[in-house]
């Protein structure tokens, strides 16, 4: 509004995304091992932390370098802020060990461990807390710098110690020798004492136990403060904090439970979708997430193509939904696959709640949370490989599970596809912004999009017949591996800025 006249914005011009940074870069011809394949992204909410998560069941943790050291007078900070766009830039803090392989003896199975999902919650005195799941057993980790204790007061200075430097090094020399019960050793004499070091003129006038101190360096330490287990018969595809800070969600294929952080050995089960038969079994859920700022609002994702608003308000099991959102099913165009490449892979709020977007097998849909006829807008990300559904459900390809992510300001949607590319959508009416970009360090190589592919059926049929004559290629005319798939990205939750993971590198990119 600007002197009394309405200003309309147009639509916001395509970004032009640049590399920034990549973490484990593997070599050409490098040999990639099946544990180090990462299986999870996720930003905190201030975008200062970055965690991934990988096939070994390791958590890796990524923190911003380049918000850091920035002091001096207001007047300073105010001439410097946005004078330069400098992009986010993190550096490896720490890693650990999230979960173990086990193995269920009632069940005779093999649990992997495997991180499915991690999720970052609120942090305390500086400490980092997150909540990461394989596919049985969800744990709380607390992530926190601590003071490095050292022993002082020692009789012996050790930066003295005489001969061979016992007493200096008595961590690690000794470290190899077999002790006696009552600390000794059998390979010296008790007589032998002053072979190690010997005493100051005139002895030692009082002895000095040794005391721990803190120093001034300091290590990162995570440590495992809860374990929530037990609760699953199916694995756990979906973890999700409330915005009330104290309790979330997991979801396996057929229940969802809501957890409090401060209780592991209880959880209340609040969606049962399981049958008393088994073979009246129609769908299954796929993800779940609670809404960013209404506590009482959940939405979950089926293997049919739909999505449930969900009120905790309502009773204590959640039989029945509030809201059902759904695509109608166009006349004449089931076939074998239909509901296969219906399923809904991943689900994911808006920041401000009022949208969700959803991926499935050949599209993303964003939908209005307060209109359910229908999507209000549907990218088509691998309508080129419908031709190609056959040899796709042959090497189980058609299953692959690929997530999606929104931008902080709601205005683009993205999402992963094969031959290592990602895909990156204006979502803003009247937006053509459709980018396809590759994980590598030129990820403009792609060729652009000209424009988004529309979504009448005269336009689908025409993209189909385009990918008939050339099945090998998609979209923009590049040849596709089927096994190079980028499954796993997400958006910076205040700049646009994406991380995403190519097998067991981590990419990131900015705009």
């Amino acid at each position: 509004m600007n002197g009394g006249d309405e200003v309309v914005a147009g639509p916001p011009q395509p970004l032009e995304w640049k590399f920034s940074q990549v973490f484990g870069e593997r070599t050409a011809g490098e040999e990639i091992q099946e544990v180090d394949i990462i299986s999870a992204i996720e930003f905190d909410k201030t975008g200062d932390h970055l965690a991934t998560g990988d096939r070994g069941g390791r958590v890796v943790l990524f923190e911003r370098t380049d918000t850091k050291d920035v002091g001096g007078s207001r007047r300073d900070l105010e001439r410097i802020d946005h004078a330069v766009s400098r992009h986010p830039e993190f550096r490896y803090k720490t890693e650990f060990q999230s979960h173990e392989p086990e193995f269920d003896y009632l069940k005779s199975l093999e649990i992997e461990e495997k991180i499915n999902k991690i999720r970052w919650c609120q942090t305390a005195n500086s400490a980092l807390f997150l909540l990461s799941t394989n596919d049985k057993t969800i744990k709380f980790w607390k992530v926190q710098e601590k003071k490095i204790k050292k022993i002082s007061e020692m009789n012996v200075d050790p930066s003295k110690a005489v001969t061979n430097g016992t007493i200096a090094s008595s961590s690690s020399s000794n470290s190899h020798r077999t002790c006696l019960a009552n600390g000794g050793s059998p390979e010296r004499s008790p007589n032998s004492l002053s072979i190690d070091f010997s005493f100051p003129p005139g002895g030692i006038p009082s002895l000095h136990l040794p005391v721990v101190v803190n120093s001034h360096e300091t290590s990162l330490v995570a440590r495992c403060r809860r374990v929530y287990a037990h609760a699953h018969d199916y694995h756990i595809n979906s973890i999700s904090n409330n915005s009330d800070g104290e309790t979330f969600i997991s979801a396996d294929d057929l229940r969802v439970n809501l957890w409090n952080l401060e209780i592991s050995n209880q959880s209340f089960n609040i969606i049962d979708v399981k049958p008393a038969n088994m073979e009246d079994l129609t769908e299954v859920i796929t993800s779940a997430e609670f809404h960013p700022t209404h506590c009482n609002l959940l939405a979950y994702s089926s293997s049919k193509g739909c999505i449930r608003l969900i009120d905790l308000r309502q009773s204590a099991l959640l039989d029945s939904h509030a809201k059902i959102y759904e695509e109608p099913e166009q006349p004449g165009s089931k076939s074998f696959f239909t509901e296969i490449i219906a399923s809904i892979s991943d689900i994911k709020f808006g920041r401000d709640g009022r949208y969700i977007l959803s991926r499935d097998y050949m599209t993303l849909k964003l939908w209005d949370i307060n209109m359910d006829s229908g999507p209000v807008a549907t990218f088509q990300v691998h309508e080129y490989l419908r031709p190609k559904l056959c040899d796709l459900y042959e090497n189980d390809s058609i299953f692959d599970k690929f997530e999606c992510c929104l931008s902080g300001d709601g205005l683009r949607v993205a999402t992963g596809s094969y031959s290592n590319l990602f895909r990156v959508f204006g979502c803003v009416p009247g937006s053509t912004e459709a980018t396809t970009l590759e994980a590598s360090k030129n990820p403009m190589r792609q060729v652009q999009t000209p424009s988004r592919p529309s979504r009448s059926l005269s336009s689908i049929t025409r993209v189909v017949r385009r990918g008939a004559e050339a099945p090998a290629v998609d979209a923009n005319g590049n040849s596709f591996d089927s096994t190079m798939k980028l499954l796993h990205l997400a958006w910076h939750p205040s700049e646009n800025s994406i991380a995403c993971a190519a097998a067991n590198s981590l990419y990131m990119y900015y705009a």
